[in-house]
């Protein structure tokens, strides 16, 4: 009996080590074909940002050719709308469907999101809109892990991995940032730390990464971090007080910011049509860029430019209308600001993080020049504009960690970590209590509800040696499924995030799956043996898989 147990030991190890080196394998590959496909893509981006700043700059100094101008807005509003019509799940920044799909709740084409994502956002920022290339990078990062999890015969399990491993690596390699890449996988996808999770998304990283800085100088990208032009200086004790008040201000202007995006989502989407409504929605947010980026060219794109001049000093910003240098950050911010709600409103394929941070930037250039009249040191002002687009990140998103990580990645210095950790504080008890949900799941919840309701399945397992010893929150679950109840012998335990599984333990879980056969086989896969399945009650999920 005791070599039977000993054997049953060493098997069970080696299973777990042979899953590890599946998961760290897999990760790998998926990381190789991110890198290089990301890489391009991001090249990419960047050129057709510069060819929209070029065409723009020509139709500013040759009034006579506005008209063109909007009649190709309307033309690529024709194409994005029949794009999103014959696509829908290419709606949006790519987030809240990379997410959804890494928890298992919504399935896509990975070819039909790789193709369309990366030639919709291409053409949404080559016509001026203000977008960012990290969310389209994440999706198609996503896509690509769906699609080799299918060429290598994966099980359900694996998929969600390596749908993870590639949407991190695709972050990372968008913005250079590997840990963020990384913490984006805990705080944002899973919201849990599991070794696995940790496993796939740090070999997807590392190795699209290390792609990225062989190709990057090639293609014409910067290794260095994305705004390293900016000089930190040690803060001291009397710079807390503006570090507080402005992170006070920039939370308020977050939550604006939130609650105007989903006001814009709600109104856009009252436009009806009998044909070809997304073609009309999209005319809303590809006129007003146009009219926008006519305005100032910083209102276009992603915003790096922009925070890039400011770390150059807040005198480098040209004016506008012959404007003091407060006056025209107001009026950049003030039209960033709108055409940003808009586009995240009307759900254009591309992101709205980068410009996100530009509108934060903005704000703490435009609160160090009143703060430096106050007495604040001036050396000083490029940790506020830091701090500030930390802050309104957060406020926005709602993710802290991942806005702290980020922050300190793309500047490369670590001067500023206390004072952000405070104002990211803040912003996290502003947006509390003004009761705002993290931006992008809230787009998830509406993007399953619009997939309406499907019957839930209530299933009863027989733990086996794959779930022993490892706590509820360390499983993948699949989908929608939670535990309701585990029976140990003749005693029942109350299912809590931290109850040890132990075998033989019999867990009843429910959930409302995309796929009865693979949510089956993915519960076999992570807990045991499935002895009965009956009906429940009905859940509201995102229905029928994306054609």
């Amino acid at each position: 009996m005791v070599q039977s147990w000993g054997m049953k030991r060493k098997i069970k190890s080696v299973k777990k080590n042979f899953l590890g080196v599946q998961i760290v394998a897999v990760g790998a590959l998926t990381g190789a074909f991110v890198g290089v496909a990301v890489t391009l893509y991001n090249a990419l981006f960047e050129l057709c940002e510069e060819v929209s700043r070029g065409c723009y700059g020509y139709v500013r100094t040759h009034p006579a050719f506005i008209p063109l101008l909007f009649l190709a807005l309307f033309l690529g509003a024709v194409v994005i709308g029949g794009t999103l019509h014959a696509l829908p799940i290419l709606r949006g920044s790519g987030f809240p469907q990379t997410e959804g799909a890494a928890q298992g709740l919504l399935r896509f084409k990975w070819y039909k999101v790789l193709v369309g994502m990366f030639a919709a956002s291409l053409v949404s920022v080559i016509l001026g809109l203000s977008a960012g290339s990290e969310g389209p990078s994440l999706m198609m990062g996503g896509a690509m892990g769906d699609g080799l999890s299918g060429a290598l015969r994966r099980n359900a399990v694996m998929r969600r991995y390596q749908i993870t491993g590639g949407a991190c690596a695709g972050l990372a390699v968008a913005l250079n940032a590997p840990l963020t890449g990384i913490v984006f996988a805990y705080e944002e996808t899973h919201k849990r730390f599991t070794p696995e999770v940790f496993a796939c998304s740090f070999s997807s990283v590392v190795v699209a990464v290390v792609i990225r800085s062989v190709l990057a100088p090639l293609l014409g990208l910067f290794n260095a971090p994305i705004f390293g032009g900016f000089e930190f200086t040690v803060t001291s004790v009397a710079f807390l007080p503006y570090t507080m008040l402005a992170a006070a201000i920039v939370s308020v202007c977050g939550v604006a910011f939130y609650y105007l995006t989903l006001l814009a989502r709600r109104l856009i989407r009252k436009i009806r049509a009998k044909k070809w409504v997304w073609v009309w929605r999209m005319t809303v947010p590809f006129l007003l860029a146009g009219a926008a980026g006519l305005i100032t060219a910083h209102a276009m794109g992603s915003g790096v430019s922009f925070i890039e001049t400011l770390g150059e000093g807040i005198e480098h910003v040209e004016p506008l209308f012959s404007t003091p240098v407060w006056a025209t950050l107001l009026i950049i911010v003030g039209v960033r600001f709108l055409v940003t709600v808009v586009n995240a409103g009307a759900e254009t394929p591309c992101c709205s993080s980068l410009p996100i941070f530009a509108i934060g930037a903005g704000m703490g250039a435009m609160l160090s020049l009143w703060f430096v009249k106050m007495g604040m040191d001036p050396s000083l002002a490029d940790t506020l504009i830091v701090i500030s687009l930390a802050t309104f990140f957060a406020t926005v998103v709602k993710a802290p960690f991942t806005s702290i990580i980020m922050t300190v990645e793309l500047t490369g210095s670590f001067t500023f970590l206390l004072p952000v950790v405070m104002s990211v504080a803040i912003s996290y008890m502003a947006g509390s209590i003004f009761r705002t949900e993290p931006l992008y799941e809230k787009f998830l919840e509406d993007i399953l509800e619009e997939r309406g309701v499907r019957p839930a399945v209530r299933v009863e397992i027989v733990a086996g040696d794959q779930a022993a010893g490892r706590e509820i929150r360390d499983i993948l679950w699949p989908g929608t499924a939670h535990v309701t109840e585990i029976v140990r012998g003749d005693t029942s335990v109350v299912p809590l995030g931290g109850t040890v599984i132990e075998e033989n333990d019999r867990l009843t879980v429910e959930g409302a799956p995309l796929d009865r056969e693979e949510y089956f086989a993915a519960l076999r896969e992570t807990v045991g043996e499935i002895v009965s399945t009956e009906e429940a009650d009905t859940m509201s999920a995102n229905g029928p898989p994306e054609k």
